[in-house]
């Protein structure tokens, strides 16, 4: 691999990495499931095993970016209160 190719296969990972690191923070500051609130709900919040920010770090960490985002977007949109949820591993 040359070194023009291996710069921009290190670019295109950037907004993956940059999501990876949101859901982080996400999950150590306010997640109800993660975060200093999880206290309050000790048999945990969400509706979905993994947790859907878990899930999202997943994504992006294994399909990139756009898949990504559009796996986590679906992902959230059906977590909702009439969702029965449950186990829900990224394929």
């Amino acid at each position: 691999m040359t070194k023009k190719n291996s710069i921009l296969s290190s670019l295109v990972k950037v907004p993956s990495a940059v999501m990876v690191s949101v859901i982080t923070l996400y999950q150590k500051s306010f997640s109800p499931d993660h975060g200093a609130l999880k206290n309050r709900y000790p048999h945990g919040f969400c509706r979905y095993y993994p947790t859907c920010s878990e899930y999202s770090k997943q994504a992006f960490g294994k399909y990139g970016f756009l898949k990504g985002l559009v796996l986590s977007t679906w992902r959230v949109m059906r977590c909702n209160p009439w969702s029965k949820g449950g186990m829900d591993e990224l394929k």
